[in-house]
């Protein structure tokens, strides 16, 4: 057999080989470009709004909007009593701070207060004695019986007695505020719930340190997340442009973000007076984001839909008619 060589037969060979492992490999990273059932149904609107609609993109939200709990004072949780979805009453409490420092203070300051309060009945003893004594001297007829400066030292001890009184009661009244100041600091350690709501989320857990305020690094998250959800509240962004189109005042259509043929009927709340900022995406090619929107609040049923605090929706408001006026105009 012939000596086979390496630059005329191996390397075209080699060569080759790599092209179809190439060829191979780009082949099968191509995407899938077949055709893929649609597993979302995009937003319709409603065919019973025949009049016209004016679509908008919504929110769930609690109809008290979301309640954000955080600590007043700075310390170690030291127990959490609730759980995300529990329903909790006005002045439930939440979590608790460490309070071994508060309850040691509030000690201090009742120990302070009994002893000033015995200081006080000492104080007043002595007074009565001092007023008491001096009204002996008065009841005397006979000026030659006592001198004139017995009877101005017993008027000078009845003086300072009061006035020692009266400096016992000042520092007892002080004692009291401190005690006040301490026992109102022990109670701000347990954080209670403001109002009957549902406890949506949790970010805090025992042993972690809260701050009061907002988190560390300009974080704005509270520790808890309350709102109440019996309803539920739906805000609509309306675009300014489309603001003169729609129909306020009226019930809307909500629908999930993805389910159109889920739609539920929502009543109207109110409108707020003030445009914002656009703040709620839907992440269309077509979207505007420099764009400011009316936010309307509907209310949804109690049943017959599975929505949930911050879930997207999508929203159809009924257009307003034009006047007859227009019409007549148009034509």
């Amino acid at each position: 057999m012939a000596n086979l060589s390496f630059s005329r037969q191996i390397l075209p060979a080699l060569a080759v080989l790599c092209i179809l492992v190439s060829a191979i490999f780009v082949a099968r990273s191509q995407p899938d470009r077949a055709l893929a059932q649609v597993t979302e149904t995009p937003a319709q609107v409603p065919s019973e709004q025949k009049g016209g609609t004016v679509a908008g993109a919504g929110v769930v939200e609690p109809s008290s909007e979301l309640i954000e709990i955080g600590a007043f004072l700075p310390g170690v949780v030291e127990r959490v009593h609730v759980r995300a979805g529990d329903q909790v009453a006005a002045g439930q409490p939440l979590f608790s701070i460490d309070s071994r420092d508060a309850r040691a203070t509030l000690a201090e300051a009742e120990a302070r207060v009994e002893r000033l309060r015995a200081s006080v009945a000492a104080a007043q003893t002595s007074a009565s004695i001092a007023r008491r004594q001096l009204g002996l001297y008065g009841d005397v007829n006979d000026d030659r019986a006592i001198s004139r400066q017995e009877v101005i030292e017993r008027q000078g001890n009845a003086q300072t007695a009061n006035a020692q009184l009266a400096v016992a009661r000042a520092e007892m009244r002080e004692a009291q505020a401190q005690l006040q100041s301490a026992r109102v600091t022990l109670d701000r350690l347990t954080v209670r719930a403001p109002s009957a709501a549902q406890v949506l989320q949790v970010r805090t857990r025992e042993g972690q340190y809260a701050t009061a305020g907002p988190a560390p690094g300009n974080s704005s998250e509270p520790l808890m997340t309350l709102g109440v959800t019996r309803p539920l509240h739906v805000r609509v962004d309306i675009d300014e442009n489309e603001i003169d189109r729609t129909a306020i005042g009226r019930d809307a259509v909500i629908s999930p973000r993805g389910n159109a043929a889920a739609r539920v009927t929502a009543r109207f709340v109110r409108a707020e007076p003030l445009v914002v900022p656009k703040r709620s995406l839907t992440n269309a090619s077509t979207e505007r984001v420099d764009i400011r929107v009316l936010q309307l609040i509907y209310s949804l049923p109690e049943q017959g839909h599975r929505l949930f605090v911050g879930q997207q929706v999508d929203a159809f408001v009924p257009a307003r008619q034009p006047s007859t006026g227009k019409k007549a105009a148009a034509r």
